[in-house]
Parts: C-alpha cells; sequence; structure tokens
C-alpha cells in the first residue's frame, strides 16, 4: 500500500468532504469579495436581478401578484427572528433530553455565524441595490447576504445534525436535502425581491456553508477525543 492509499484510507470521506467545502467556501466568498469592492456593479449581478422584474419596469416583479407575496414568506424563513426560534427550540429539546453536547454545539455554531456575520459587513460597505424597487424592507449593508448566510449556518448544522442521528441513508439525504432547499430559497428570494446583489447571496452562502463545515468538523473532533478518552479508561 502507497503512502498515499494509506492516507486516504484513514481520512472518512465526509471529513474529507467537509474540507472541501470549507476550501471552496471560502475560495469562493473572496472571488464575491472582490466583485463587491468594484466602483460598478458587475454586469452579471445586474443582469440577474433585473431577470426578476418586468422588462422596462424594474419596479414590477415577473409572476403573478401571489408569487410574490409567497416569495416574501419564503425568506421570512431566513429572518433573524425565525431562525432564533427555530434554533431556540432545537436547543430547549436538546437539553430536556439531557443531550448537553449536541445543544452547546447548536447555540455556538449559530451565535459564532451570527457574529461573524455582523463582521463580514463592516468589512466591506456595500449598499443595496438601486437597479431595481426594493420589495421589502431592509437597514443593514449588503454584503454578505446575512439572510443567506444565517439559513446555511442554521439550516445545515440542524440537518447535520439530525442526519447523524437518522436511522437510514435515505432519511440522512432527505434530511440534508430539506436544509439544503431551505437555504437555497432564502437567497433566491432574495434576489427576487430585489435587496441583494446575486453576488451578495452567493458570498453568504460561501460563507455560512463553511462555517457550518468548521463547526461540524470541530465537533467531531471533540467527539473522537471523547472516545478516545473513555476507551483508555476502559
Amino acid at each position: 500500500m502507497s503512502f498515499v492509499e494509506a492516507i486516504a484510507k484513514r481520512i472518512e470521506f465526509p471529513l474529507l468532504l467537509a474540507a472541501i467545502v470549507i476550501a471552496g467556501g471560502l475560495f469562493g466568498f473572496i472571488e464575491m469579495m472582490d466583485v463587491a469592492r468594484d466602483n460598478e456593479p458587475h454586469a452579471l449581478d445586474s443582469t440577474i436581478l433585473l431577470a426578476f422584474r418586468q422588462a422596462g419596469n424594474p419596479s414590477i416583479p415577473i409572476g403573478p401578484s401571489w408569487f410574490a407575496e409567497a416569495v416574501r414568506d419564503l425568506t421570512a424563513l431566513g429572518s433573524a427572528s425565525v431562525l432564533i426560534f427555530i434554533t431556540a427550540a432545537t436547543i430547549i429539546y436538546l437539553l430536556i433530553t439531557a443531550r448537553r453536547g449536541p445543544a452547546l454545539f447548536v447555540f455556538l455554531a449559530v451565535a459564532g455565524g451570527q457574529v461573524l456575520s455582523s463582521l463580514l459587513k463592516l468589512g466591506v460597505d456595500r449598499p443595496r441595490p438601486d437597479l431595481v424597487t426594493h420589495l421589502a424592507e431592509v437597514h443593514t449593508l449588503s454584503f454578505p447576504s446575512g439572510h443567506a448566510m444565517l439559513s446555511a449556518v442554521t439550516y445545515l448544522t440542524l440537518g447535520a445534525l439530525a442526519a447523524r442521528v437518522a436511522p437510514r441513508r435515505a432519511v440522512k439525504v432527505y434530511l440534508l436535502g430539506i436544509a439544503l432547499l431551505a437555504t437555497f430559497l432564502v437567497g433566491a428570494s432574495r434576489v427576487y425581491l430585489g435587496v441583494h446583489w446575486p453576488s451578495d447571496v452567493l458570498a453568504g452562502w460561501c460563507a455560512g456553508a463553511s462555517w457550518a463545515m468548521l463547526c461540524w468538523l470541530v465537533a467531531q473532533w471533540f467527539l473522537r477525543r471523547r472516545r478516545a478518552d473513555d476507551a483508555g479508561q476502559t
């Protein structure tokens, strides 16, 4: 067995995948940060944003009136109040069932993601898009999208936690798929509503996924260390 094969055998695929996600997310975020710092909006940003509006009238979104209302409902899945409620409910459930470790993991991952999102917004002073009319109220800076980033952090963290205890592979795939779908819908809704440039959303996804995977890797390290200590005591 070669050295490379020996290393590959010792590295589990989920750990390798998480490392790839972190590296790819950091690279994508840096690329989007360069776009956000340009004085003029990126052409692709503008093209995608206008694609969601009626030709010649950037104040009216495409689709029927009920669809715009549905998108507003979907974007609420990434709001601070909804994410705090979901996170708090999960943590309380874990504490009631005497799972203090997972409860602490969820709290640190989501709270840390919130702090990181706020710091990243201060790093790039990018205003909100003025190319189209905003269909939702916004009060903070544009880059990165807080909704996209925090939904990625929260839903991917909870999805990974739920998938870990799922009994079958199909259930694990379903849970992670729901987490990814919720994250995608929240980010896409921010572009449809005209409150974020597409690059803001992509940067939020990259940062959120990287943070969620980093927290997962740290949790796995602590879990392995605890198991090793328990095994050494027996």
